[in-house]
């Protein structure tokens, strides 16, 4: 039942597929916003900004995957037609839009298959190492974010269901990689306030080193039918424990010893809008 529905989802997301002349592939994104159930565009529209930071930060041009179009809508009661936005998308800035879309939504993670998972990421590492620092760790991040969901899940399928039994299974994997060290632990050494979240404040060498930890835990758990709290929670201790000796080996830093950044993902993240912004501003001047 559940692989029918499934089916039927990707399904939905064929039917609102458009082919131009020359074959190439689009969607548009009033339709996918329906789609991916958001009833406002005000809301969706927040995502597309999301995507289109993303599109920028892993180093495509943001105009080869949102083409914007205009429209002409007819209005009731006799008033003049209104003309809205819309793009043109491709696959890829269709995977980017449920990469940043809301996780607890379930068409969004049906949307991250169909739109090709691991062909992202190949692309990705083509321009990965030409990035800087800030836009490293925003594409590092944005990618964390996603396997933890994917570990929250497979976590909960193989018995972690209360919030204690969760806690208990996140800071074995920190402990794990650090050496020891809790969520606690972490968060304290780093001097953050209560409200800042670790994974804002590490560069993207200590970033790369938990993305390693959270999706290799969760592939354990999958592959091997890790099932019970306790023997799920053994398991990302011990992939932790793998990847510091995995570092170890290399002679590289430890992620303990690595330098937290001043500025967190979420300020960049902030920063790089307001660029994106005032960019797309000076275009439309200048056109």
């Amino acid at each position: 039942m559940k692989n029918e529905i499934i089916v039927n989802e990707y399904q939905s997301f064929e039917q609102i597929k458009h082919t131009r002349e020359d074959k190439s592939e689009y969607w548009l994104a009033r339709e996918l916003q329906k789609t991916l159930e958001y009833s406002e565009w005000r809301n969706f529209s927040k995502v597309l900004d999301r995507a289109m930071l993303s599109c920028k930060n892993s180093g495509f041009e943001i105009r080869d995957h949102f083409v914007e179009v205009n429209k002409t809508v007819e209005m009731p009661s006799k008033a003049k037609p209104k003309t809205i936005i819309d793009y043109e998308l491709t696959r890829y800035a269709c995977y980017l839009i449920v990469q940043n879309g809301d996780p607890r939504k379930e068409i969004i993670a049906t949307g991250q298959t169909y739109f090709a998972i691991q062909t992202r990421r190949q692309e990705l590492n083509e321009y990965f190492n030409s990035l800087d620092e800030d836009n490293k760790r925003l594409v590092v991040r944005g990618d964390i974010k996603q396997w933890n969901q994917l570990l929250a899940e497979s976590a909960h399928k193989a018995g972690v269901l209360t919030d204690e039994e969760f806690a208990t299974f996140q800071n074995a994997g920190y402990m794990g990689l650090y050496g020891g060290e809790t969520v606690a632990d972490i968060h304290k050494r780093k001097g953050l306030k209560p409200n800042e979240k670790i994974l804002d404040f590490m560069a993207s060498p200590e970033l790369i080193a938990n993305l390693f930890r959270i999706s290799q835990t969760e592939e354990k758990i999958k592959n091997e039918f890790i099932q019970g709290a306790e023997n799920a929670t053994m398991a990302h201790y011990e992939v932790g424990t793998a990847v510091r000796e995995a570092i170890k080996k290399v002679n590289g830093t430890l992620p303990e010893d690595m330098e937290t950044p001043k500025q967190s993902i979420s300020q960049i993240e902030k920063k790089k809008l307001k660029e994106l912004k005032s960019n797309a501003k000076k275009l439309m001047l200048d056109e």
